[in-house]
């Protein structure tokens, strides 16, 4: 069996473990049944939790066997690691269609068929069965409150305050740990690093109360340059599902990752080789500004979360905005490319003057900025250079009877919609 240690540490994908060695050991006799589990909160995973399924997908390739754990009891309190405030409740009615939009998720990308094929469990089954006197009794007297003060999540609330409900929630996944052992063997648990002390509590009581050892391994937390989690930056989620992010713009977000961080998303993100990813580092040093561990980033990931087919449809839409090539998109590719541009309305003329289209559009502030513009040669209308003042422009020169598309420079777009 392949080392699946050596291939995540070559990856850099192993943050913390609970006992290094201890767990190359154990990986060493045989077959593991790890579990991750997702609280679902939102519709949909982002791309920094989806990071943890990937890993998840590494082992069972590796011949392991994984469980996901959907938290539709842990979901309701709220996981306080990483907050700086207290999470708002959400209604049983929301956090069961968000669970069934999540399993799809789940479904599409790992193995639920074979000897290890993967589970997915809803921890709200074991966890409503519990009767609260028993739980105080059986799992309460485990943890003494300086413990649980000492947890990370718990310890940076305690000025701005946490509720017995989120200070609760670890004793919750802790259960989460020890019921999968005992029921199903497993003796692994992955997560985020702000995971970390969930995950050491499960292992604690796994040891209390069953005298054995289990595992655990954090993986990094992604955040971009400017220190946001990964996915959820600029205001905007980075989804999973292409109802809240459309696979052109999962493509645009991941074409853009910086020179700085692209390799070490391919190691995290991508199944390519070590060594094809070295040769697209290699590449990056020589011929930064063709950016192809970009292009190969960003086509990679849609075609694991999305299809091929989509992968290639973002790909050249991609591709006819940043070469010049837009009149080769059909009008459905036009529209995915135009869909977030600033958008100005055109109607009721046939023709404009260039020097008023830009101020109406507000591409340029003013008419003094627009001839500057014009002057400068960075105005380009439907790949078209315009840099004469006196240019006149036509609705004939429309894509698809209604589409100006208008470039300011390398990288400022615009649509005009000519009704």
């Amino acid at each position: 069996m392949i080392d699946i240690l050596k291939d995540l540490k070559e990856r850099e994908l192993i943050y913390q473990t609970t006992n290094l060695e201890g767990l190359q050991k154990r990986l060493s006799k045989g077959k593991i049944v790890l579990y991750c589990g997702f609280d679902p909160t939102g519709e949909s995973l982002h791309l920094g939790n989806f990071l943890h399924l990937i890993a998840l997908k590494r082992f069972q390739m590796l011949g392991h066997q994984p469980i996901v754990v959907l938290g539709g009891a842990t979901g309701l309190i709220g996981d306080p690691s990483g907050r700086i405030e207290e999470r708002p409740l959400i209604s049983r009615k929301i956090l069961e269609e968000n669970k069934l939009k999540i399993k799809k998720q789940i479904e599409k990308f790992l193995d639920f068929k074979g000897k290890n094929k993967a589970l997915i469990l809803d921890n709200y089954l074991w966890h409503s069965k519990q009767k609260l006197l028993n739980f105080l009794r059986e799992i309460g007297k485990n943890f003494t409150v300086s413990y649980l003060l000492a947890k990370e999540s718990v310890k940076n609330r305690l000025e701005t305050g946490i509720s017995f409900t989120e200070f609760s929630y670890n004793l919750l996944q802790a259960f989460d740990f020890y019921y999968l052992f005992k029921n199903y063997n497993c003796e692994l648990q992955i997560g985020g690093s702000d995971q970390w002390g969930n995950i050491t509590s499960g292992i604690d009581l796994i040891k209390k109360i069953e005298n054995k050892e289990a595992f655990g391994l954090t993986l990094p937390l992604i955040t971009t340059t400017t220190g946001e989690k990964f996915g959820k930056s600029t205001g905007k989620g980075i989804w999973i599902s292409k109802n809240l992010t459309s696979p052109y713009e999962l493509y645009q977000f991941l074409f853009n990752t910086p020179d700085s961080e692209v390799i070490k998303l391919l190691k995290y993100f991508t199944f390519l080789s070590l060594s094809q990813i070295e040769k697209l580092e290699k590449e990056l040093k020589n011929q930064p500004e063709k950016r192809e561990a970009q292009r190969v980033l960003a086509f990679e990931m849609v075609k694991i979360i999305h299809s091929e087919k989509e992968a290639k449809e973002a790909e050249k839409i991609s591709k006819a905005l940043f070469y010049g090539n837009i009149k080769d998109l059909t009008e459905k590719e036009l529209e995915i490319a135009t869909k977030d541009l600033p958008t100005f309305v055109l109607e009721n003329t046939l023709k404009i003057s260039l020097l008023d289209l830009l101020v109406l559009a507000k591409i340029s502030l003013s008419k003094r900025e627009a001839r500057q513009d014009i002057l400068n040669g960075i105005i380009f209308i439907n790949d078209i250079k315009y840099d004469k003042l006196n240019s006149e422009i036509k609705k004939s020169l429309c894509l698809f009877k209604k589409y100006l598309i208008i470039r300011k420079g390398k990288k400022n777009y615009y649509l005009v919609l000519w009704k």
